[in-house]
């Protein structure tokens, strides 16, 4: 995994030379303190460091006229007074003698991370850059935006390396008219945004903002916009409408390519925003879009002006980026009622177009979005969010971020040279205790297997290894050991996926400590708040749709300490279908992940989820195929059942609450 890091101290030139309270937020410390940040934590280490380069006038000319390039290039002789009477014929910009220099070089940078990730000399990156660009338009510098860095960069990988789909991911807390301007008739480029929104009450006040906008002629459909109606919105509501809107769209478009519009105005403690997600939500939305694009994902600064909030917020994404483990998100996991509305407003607009979203379309359940948690989320003060941000620090990755332990030596098994082949065992006294409690873990392979997976467990546990993947012959008994020795050795809350022949063990008590899930058979079931059964789905938009729509929203939902994946007899994955799901799972519990597979998995499957569970990419699916109706209705009746208990599977608003 080489992760690309693109920047160039002399775009910190460029500052405000007159008194204009609109732009003074945009600042060369923005950068700066980033780049400190990121040296600080010895991430800036762990990076190619890539020098940005000016993008070529005829670069620019992909996107933008050639009267406006001109225009900006002209600046570079104006006197003070010519510069800020030029910037007053736009909207919340301002010019400086190096702004032409400056954009050139945000917008280089942004090449230049795509030539490194679709030339193969990095897998993913991040351009910080000023000044931004998803506002500028072809002929208009817009919102302290000169050239459209993203939109550029998307246009460039088109035609410089035969890219046929683009995703653009724009975070920012405004929304990046200018990007859709330029998209709105193509489909070849699917642009999400969220943005502050009120109605239209927020800038840049635009009727097209909202989530009915969704592209024009062959580009309907390509774009979507989820407007935020209300300030306050946190990690819950992020994490929300990317489950439920963004994921099932990107899937379905499979893209080629990711970029990442990654404005951090929209985290906790910045003016511009007033939001409440925390610095650790982005590493979990960059996991989430690194299962695309077999991990081809480029961020390209926008916006952000807490410059606290804005470093750290950056160190998440380059961390993420790394493959280390998401730090877990800590706040209530309940979405709010007006980011509901909004989910439920933009499924609406985009279900015509996208099958993955009108098959899962169903009635709001009558139920509280969460009650006091809300009320309590919503009345928090600035002097809490600043109390916040002192508390941030960046999580330590355990020494081993990955390690596995076969129950017999696999010679073909190749893994990259820094994932443990674990062969210690936990001691014989703690194996025997266990083991006595399950006639089949007192064979001699079994009991050889059992103290390798205990020794791996306490190492999760003990923030030693970060997840795992054990082999044993007897799958189901050592499933019931591991969820007793991880609820006795610290874990607070254990998330249990379960496929193939294995049951919920009868003696596990029902007392919210354990979620179990089961993906078999043919039936769906909630036998209780914590205890799930759901169908295994033989299409790739079935398994997608239970994934997203049903996995993910409970494992958020329950904040677990711990994932276990159980693999047993006859769990009917593919090997794509499970590396998804294991890559996925890495975020809810911050990358503590245990992989549990009977003897006889093959070693590609092993090597497979081992990757992922590294931080590397997982294989594509192949081409999407839509759910099946029994599918979708098994998942329907499982989300009006559970939806009123866990509140991160709702899609819509429900329904008699004002």
């Amino acid at each position: 995994m080489r992760t690309a890091l693109v920047y160039h101290e002399e775009m910190t030139a460029a500052r405000l030379l007159w008194d204009d309270p609109e732009c003074e937020i945009e600042r060369p410390e923005r950068l700066t303190a980033a780049v400190e940040r990121l040296q600080q934590g010895g991430l800036e280490q762990r990076c190619l460091q890539l020098a940005a380069r000016e993008a070529s006038e005829a670069e620019l000319g992909l996107v933008h006229s050639p009267e406006y390039v001109s225009l900006m290039r002209g600046t570079q002789a104006l006197s003070t007074e010519e510069l800020q009477a030029l910037s007053a014929q736009y909207d919340a910009v301002y010019f400086h003698p190096s702004t032409f220099h400056c954009a050139r070089l945000a917008a280089g940078a942004a090449l230049q991370l795509v030539d490194a990730v679709l030339t193969g000399t990095a897998h993913n990156g991040l351009a910080l850059v000023r000044p931004p660009g998803h506002h500028s338009q072809r002929a208009a510098a817009n919102g302290f935006c000169v050239f459209n860095n993203v939109a550029i960069a998307a246009r460039y990988a088109q035609k410089q390396h035969g890219v046929h789909r683009i995703l653009i991911v724009d975070w920012d807390v405004h929304h990046g008219q200018g990007i859709q301007y330029i998209f709105e008739e193509d489909p070849s480029v699917l642009y999400f945004s969220w943005h502050r929104y009120e109605h239209g009450r927020f800038w840049p006040y635009l009727r097209e903002s909202d989530a009915d906008a969704v592209g024009l002629g062959p580009g309907r459909g390509f774009t979507v916009n989820l407007p935020w109606n209300q300030v306050g919105m946190g990690d819950a509501d992020y994490v929300a409408a990317f489950l439920h809107v963004l994921l099932p769209v990107a899937f379905e478009f499979d893209p080629e390519l990711v970029l990442i519009s990654a404005g951090f105005d929209s985290a906790i403690g910045d003016p511009e925003g007033q939001m409440q997600a925390t610095p650790e939500c982005f590493a979990h939305l960059t996991q989430l879009l690194q299962v695309l694009a077999g991990g081809r994902v480029c961020a390209v600064l926008e916006g952000g002006y807490h410059l606290e909030s804005l470093s750290q917020s950056v160190c998440m994404v380059v961390k993420a980026l790394l493959g280390d483990p998401a730090p877990p998100l800590l706040g209530p996991m309940v979405p709010q009622h007006s980011a509901l509305e909004s989910i439920q407003s933009v499924r609406a607009a985009q279900a015509p177009h996208w099958t993955s979203l009108w098959q899962q379309e169903r009635t709001p359940s009558p139920v509280s979005p969460g009650g006091p948690k809300c009320k309590a989320a919503e009345a928090q003060t600035s002097a809490v969010l600043s109390s916040l941000l002192d508390q941030l620090h960046l999580s330590a990755t355990p020494p081993v971020r990955m390690a596995i332990a076969l129950t017999a030596p696999a010679a073909a098994l190749v893994l990259p040279p820094d994932i443990l082949r674990q062969e210690e065992s936990a001691s014989r006294e703690e194996t025997l205790a266990w083991a006595r409690l399950h006639e089949a873990l007192t064979q001699d392979t079994a009991f050889t297997a059992l103290g390798k997976v205990l020794h791996l467990l306490n190492g999760i546990l003990d923030g030693q290894v970060s997840s795992g993947i054990a082999t044993t012959p007897a799958a189901a008994s050592t499933l019931e050991v591991v969820l007793g020795q991880g609820l006795s050795h610290g874990a607070q809350r254990v998330f249990c996926v379960a496929l193939g022949q294995l049951d919920r063990p009868p003696d596990l008590a029902n007392d919210g400590r354990t979620l179990w899930l089961n993906i078999r058979g043919k039936e769906a079931a909630a036998l209780s708040t914590f205890h799930v059964s759901v169908p295994l789905s033989g299409t790739t938009g079935g398994f997608l749709s239970c994934i997203l729509a049903l996995v993910l929203p409970l494992a958020y939902g329950f904040q677990p300490d711990l994932v276990l994946l159980a693999l047993g007899p006859a769990h009917g994955l593919q090997d794509p279908q499970a590396a998804l799901l294991a890559a996925l799972l890495r975020g809810p519990a911050g990358g503590r992940v245990l992989v549990l597979m009977e003897q006889e998995s093959t070693c590609q499957l092993v090597g497979v989820l081992a990757r992922v569970l590294h931080g590397e990419p997982p294989p594509s699916l192949g081409p999407f195929s839509m759910a099946s109706p029994d599918d979708l209705q098994a998942l329907v009746h499982l989300r009006g059942q559970l939806e009123a208990q866990w509140e991160m599977l709702q899609v819509a608003a429900p329904s008699g609450v004002p």
